[in-house]
């Protein structure tokens, strides 16, 4: 019976054509526009690491001033000074842990054909590459004594390696950043998270660093701060030594808890530091630390902007007002059947024959809504790329679950607004309509 509705269905599409043809075109546009937003909302506040999302966390301490806090209402700031990161670095109290910072320099080639350029760095202790489930196509991370002895090694992305190696297996061979010679260890693939919660100071959806380095090198070579660095008092002193040693903050400190469960535990440890720390003559403020993992950081840095909020609901409104137009475009064009139907009743048809025939057609214009619909998001989500540059690439591709989820707000949307239509439909006397022919 159902193929028989949907042959009756396309029989009837076909009949009217350009009614038919405007309650499609009225879907899509509801869908196109739903669709586009929906999808960077969906990027937008996209889980990155899900199978380790309950166990990462980023840690804030509040080293700020007695005064006022860092960030209204009484947060701590969002990162740690270069004392307190190395502090709890070396304390090695988690599973894994890795500070991590951002900086950048001129990387001057071995091969004379390739001009130096400047690029950005991250770094950071060997444990990130394993926390962050960091994928390699060449050789690995620096071991832990590379960290501790301060050794010049490097990972490089796949792009650094692909411009000054060609793309070849570099491990092994050496490059010059910053003046110095820094031998390759390893080469990562294609890892591009989204959004970036490792460093949500710079750039959330950005490209991750040129290339690795451990964060021990920062000191000795006077690397420079390319993230946000924050105070709130000067350095006592001059020069880079007196800044590092500052309450200044420019470090992000991520720790890999072998369970959820260890959290508190893990917190505890961070305040009897913080307490250490007081008796040093530091951290005035009350006890305010804070552990999040990675989707409470997400959204204690609300990733999702308040505007592309706005846009969605205001696209989701766009799709009423289209449905409520397809209403009256069915009623249209279903009341112009009524001798069809009137007919179909006197040979027997029941109510429920009819609605049923009637809603499966809805669900095919609504179907055929919902693909056209998805032509128009991949549009509409290239239009936004046009728009925005490269900050939007990683935020404009539709998936499979995109896809699945259009053509399933069209079909279920339209066959919602064609119940008060067919309903009507079914309802129509034989009597009165077989008398008028």
């Amino acid at each position: 019976m159902f193929s028989y509705y949907i042959k009756l269905a396309m029989l009837s599409i076909k009949r009217n054509p350009v009614l038919s043809a405007l309650m499609v075109f009225a879907i899509a546009l509801g869908i196109g526009a739903c669709m586009t937003t929906i999808t960077v909302n969906y990027l937008m506040s996209n889980n990155p690491i899900k199978s380790k999302s309950d166990v990462l966390f980023h840690v804030q301490l509040d080293n700020w001033s007695p005064f006022n806090a860092a960030r209204d209402p009484d947060q701590p700031p969002l990162q740690l000074t270069w004392v307190d990161a190395n502090n709890l670095q070396k304390a090695g109290k988690a599973f894994r842990q890795a500070a991590m910072a951002r900086s950048g320099g001129v990387i001057q080639p071995e091969n004379p054909d390739v001009k130096p350029f400047q690029d950005s760095f991250r770094l950071t202790y060997t444990d990130f590459f394993t926390m962050f489930n960091v994928p390699f196509i060449y050789g690995s991370g620096w071991d832990k004594q590379a960290d501790e002895n301060a050794e010049f090694v490097t990972v490089l992305s796949r792009r650094i390696n692909d411009e000054v190696f060609g793309g070849e297996n570099s491990v092994g061979k050496t490059i010059t950043i910053v003046g110095q010679t820094f031998r390759v260890v390893g080469v990562i693939d294609e890892w591009h998270p989204v959004p970036k919660f490792f460093d949500l100071n710079n750039d959330d959806f950005g490209e991750p660093s040129a290339l690795f380095m451990p964060l021990s090198l920062k000191l000795p070579l006077e690397l420079p701060s390319w993230g946000n660095t924050n105070c709130w008092k000067s350095p006592e002193g001059e020069g880079f030594v007196a800044f590092m040693n500052s309450e200044c903050v420019h470090l992000q400190y991520w720790v890999e808890l072998k369970d959820a469960s260890e959290r508190d535990s893990y917190l505890d440890f961070v305040n009897s530091y913080v307490n250490e720390q007081k008796e040093l003559g530091r951290f005035p403020r009350p006890l305010n630390n804070k552990m999040s993992n990675v989707q409470e950081w997400l959204e204690y840095n609300e990733v999702v902007a308040d505007d592309a909020k706005m846009m969605m609901w205001l696209s989701l409104m766009f799709l009423l007002v289209c449905l409520l137009n397809t209403i009256g475009l069915m009623l249209s064009k279903f009341m112009g059947k009524s001798s069809e139907i009137g007919l179909r009743r006197a040979v027997g048809a029941t109510k429920r024959d009819l609605f049923y025939q009637h809603l499966v057609e809805t669900a095919c214009i609504g179907l055929a809504g919902g693909l056209l619909g998805l032509v128009m998001s991949y549009f509409g989500l290239q239009g936004i790329r046009l728009l925005y540059g490269e900050f939007a690439d990683r935020l404009t591709s539709l998936d499979g679950n995109m896809v699945l989820l259009a053509i399933t707000i069209s079909v279920f949307a339209t066959v919602i607004a064609g119940v008060y239509p067919t309903w009507r439909a079914s309802s129509i006397a034989p009597a009165g309509q077989l008398k008028s022919q």
